[in-house]
């Protein structure tokens, strides 16, 4: 269904630069942009504001977000390697978008995962000093940071996470089976088998979120914020044969239509699912699916919407034999609940404070799957494992819940004063890609979705060994073999299985998004066919034009996605403020006619 255009252009509606998305880069991008107060910026939000969400800022109430229109509410296409089971990919859909709704992890994986970019703009330094400024990190006593790492004063503020009793045998369970505590590996990107603790997106039982860079302290009169308006296409001009990005159509909840101008630059930032369908409604991708809706193909891109790349996570669940091991007591038994969203109500504190992850951990492969044919037999480059990482790489990451929980499928929560946790297993830099299409040109409708998981063999293998080594350290580790009682619930969880191919039939089954969706827009050198983007964030042959979040990153990092976002958000305002100083507001001639052909 096309839209036309049927209200005029409001005058004052003229903007320096509009960014399509309050979501987590698009919010730092705004942010930053905004120190300049000569400039005048329009941030575009297809949800609501976010200040009256109590569930964003409360993080232990993040499920409520979903299933609501506080949710993209995509589901994938179903998926052959996974018993044809459709995912749930959701993402908050509301000013500070996933920030909001995530697990608050501050994992950001290592220096070479961005090395491995291979662009002289995003190395691993360069990311981790992008990641560094955004944050604000509050110290605790107990936890032993590296402070050459952690920021002081940026908006996102974050501090180490208080450990339930489970999560301290899961650590002990860890070391015990080989993976040694380094206290603050996850922020340093140095250890790639050990476990240690994880910072988060919360301070003072506050959830921190990217809204948090253009509101409260930092609001400033030089932006706009417009809510609850979805933006429809990319509106494009041709200025000496070169096509110009001049501003956006968009449409709001009521169905009013209006377009917005950009005297500087528009930036797309509406996320590896949003983002690709804005730029193919404006004629921007892949030219055979664009004609299929009607579209006219401006310049054929045949990188927008592929290279989808996600981490399978996969959760093993146990019943442990003591009581207030785990966290189930403050939620499920009896009329807990209740009190425990009071103890938060009065004072930010307990179970709701904070989201129920504990200890973490990497772990290398090299060695559990050496009698492995199919991983000796793996083409690799030098000094590569199988799945193309280094040594300083993991393989896998692993993490404990600290009560029943997980993915809203899991819904057998224990009532009857039964108490469980979850192993998890997360699987890095997995060899299959999936793609994110056009449905159809009205922008109200979603995208079409398919991870494709497990696609290629290699990633099967890899995840099944992972769930393995999971499970011998939950049974065999000294701080939890003499607490777990069983499965929970039993047709979850096999936990005597020693064979690998044992478990794949539990991974196909159980194996599900872990909301770290990116690469659908990559950006890459001049010699990559596919690349969207140019190493500037620049869309190929347009002018005035960025895509700035993680459907820009070429690979996905080994680590989660949370600080990926707000690192590509730094490092896109500093390169913008860069170009507008030096009056790069268009590509070059050279470099549009590469793109065209």
């Amino acid at each position: 269904m096309s839209l036309e255009r049927v209200d005029l252009v409001d005058p004052t509606e003229v903007y320096d630069y509009i960014i399509c998305g309050g979501g987590t880069s698009g919010c730092v991008i705004a942010g930053r942009l905004a120190e300049d107060l000569n400039v005048k910026i329009l941030v575009l939000e297809a949800g609501p504001d976010n200040a009256d969400l109590e569930n964003v800022h409360m993080a232990g109430g993040w499920s409520k977000n979903f299933d609501s229109e506080t949710d993209w509410n995509i589901v994938t296409e179903p998926m052959e390697n996974i018993d044809n089971r459709k995912i749930k990919v959701s993402r908050g859909r509301f000013l500070g978008g996933s920030s909001g709704v995530n697990g608050t992890l501050c994992i950001r994986g290592t220096k070479q995962d961005y090395d491995d970019w291979g662009l002289d703009e995003w190395t691993g330094d360069k990311m981790f000093e992008y990641m560094k400024k955004a944050e604000t990190f509050h110290e605790k006593d107990w936890h032993q940071a590296d402070k050459s790492v952690h920021g002081t004063s940026g908006p996102l503020h974050t501090e180490p996470h208080d450990l339930a009793p489970i999560s301290e045998r899961v650590k002990e369970s860890f070391i015990d089976q080989g993976l040694p505590y380094h206290p603050d590996m996850f922020s340093t990107g140095e250890t790639s088998h050990g476990c240690g603790d994880v910072p988060r997106t919360v301070h003072q039982g506050i959830r921190s979120t990217a809204a948090d860079f253009i509101t409260k302290g930092y609001r400033r009169d030089n932006i706009t914020i417009k809510t609850e308006v979805t933006v429809d296409r990319l509106i494009l001009s041709r200025d000496s044969g070169e096509l110009t990005a001049t501003g956006v159509a968009t449409i709001s909840k009521a169905g009013k239509k209006v377009d917005y101008q950009a005297s500087k630059e528009v930036i797309v930032s509406a996320g590896a699912y949003c983002s690709p369908p804005i730029l193919m409604r404006s004629g921007l991708g892949p030219k055979e699916d664009l004609d299929k809706h009607g579209i006219e193909c401006l310049i054929d891109l045949p990188g927008v919407g592929g290279n989808l790349m996600d981490h399978i996570i996969c959760f093993i669940f146990y019943e442990v034999s003591k009581p207030q091991l785990t966290n189930d007591y403050l939620a499920y038994h009896d009329n807990a609940l209740a009190s425990t969203y009071a103890l938060y109500q009065e004072k930010k504190t307990g179970l709701l404070s904070t989201f129920p992850f504990g200890i973490f951990g990497y772990a290398r492969l090299d060695q559990r799957l050496q009698d492995s044919e199919l991983w000796t037999s793996a083409p690799r480059d030098p000094g590569r494992d199988a799945m193309g990482l280094t040594p300083s790489q993991p393989n896998i990451e692993f993490l404990n819940t600290e009560l029943y929980g997980g993915p809203m499928q899991y819904s057998d929560f224990p009532v009857d004063h039964k108490h469980a946790f979850a192993m998890c297993t997360l699987m890095f830099n997995q060899h299959s890609r999936g793609t994110v299409k056009l449905g159809s040109a009205d922008p109200m409708q979603n995208p079409v979705v398919s991870h494709n998981y497990f696609a290629h063999p290699l990633d099967m293998l890899v995840m099944s060994e992972a769930c393995r080594f999971a499970n011998e350290i939950v049974m065999k580790g000294e701080g939890t073999k003499n607490v777990v009682k069983g499965s929970w619930p039993e047709h979850l969880t096999h936990h005597m299985y020693t064979k690998r191919e044992d478990w794949e039939p539990h991974v196909r089954e159980h194996a599900t998004t872990c909301y770290h969706a990116s690469g659908t827009c990559a950006m890459g050198l001049p010699s990559n066919p596919n690349a969207v983007l140019d190493s500037r964030l620049r869309v190929r042959g347009v002018g005035n034009l960025r895509v700035a979040d993680v459907s820009s990153i070429p690979r996905l990092n080994n680590g989660h996605t949370q600080m990926v976002a707000y690192g590509i958000g730094e490092g896109a305002a500093e390169m913008i403020k860069e170009d507008a100083r030096n009056g790069v507001l268009k590509l070059t001639a050279e470099v549009g006619k590469m793109a065209m052909g």
